[in-house]
């Protein structure tokens, strides 16, 4: 069986994008997902992200929205972008990563075009059974410190990254939701 770290953000249309598409992988692929803090990699690699260059923006908006249709995703970008993808992580962490909660908060997101904070997503942690106290535990934290730092480690330095063990042992990343 081949395993496949995948390194995302919720903040970032490219990693929505590719996880709605991670089905077309071929059978016996066992995808890991690991959530990570975008920002925390722009820092480690002294950077800025898309949203942070005007043009840059503009182009992801367009394109993604485009993509998106061409791809036949459901696709509405929030009313504020970039946002603190913060809560969104932790609850990825609180309920182990799960696929289908991945999902669930990818889809809230990227699909509904909500942010995550409010009413709508107290509704939605409620729905998953997450206490948004628990969005704050220390354990939780560290979690996401930690797949932050694993991903630097790996050499990620934009999310969706993707990266698997070649038959050498080496790790091989593939960065972009096209890769």
């Amino acid at each position: 069986m081949t395993r496949v770290d995948f390194w995302f953000d919720f903040i970032s249309p490219f990693s929505y994008l590719a996880q709605q598409r991670l089905d077309e992988l071929p059978d016996g692929v066992e995808i890991r997902f690991r959530p990570v803090l975008f920002a925390g990699l722009l820092k480690h690699w002294d950077t800025r992200g898309p949203a942070e260059v005007a043009a840059h923006r503009r182009f992801t908006y367009r394109y993604c929205h485009w993509l998106a249709k061409q791809q036949g995703i459901p696709y509405r970008t929030p009313s504020a972008h970039p946002f603190n993808p913060l809560a969104a992580l932790r609850a990825s962490i609180l309920l182990g990563n799960q696929p289908e909660h991945v999902n669930s908060i990818f889809r809230f997101i990227w699909r509904d075009g909500c942010l995550p904070e409010g009413k709508p997503w107290e509704a939605l942690l409620q729905k998953l059974g997450v206490e948004e106290k628990d969005l704050s535990a220390r354990k939780v934290k560290q979690a996401l410190i930690e797949n932050t730092n694993a991903a630097i480690d790996t050499t990620v330095f934009g999310v969706p990254s993707f990266s698997l063990l070649n038959g050498e042992g080496r790790s091989e990343l593939f960065w972009g939701q096209d890769a």
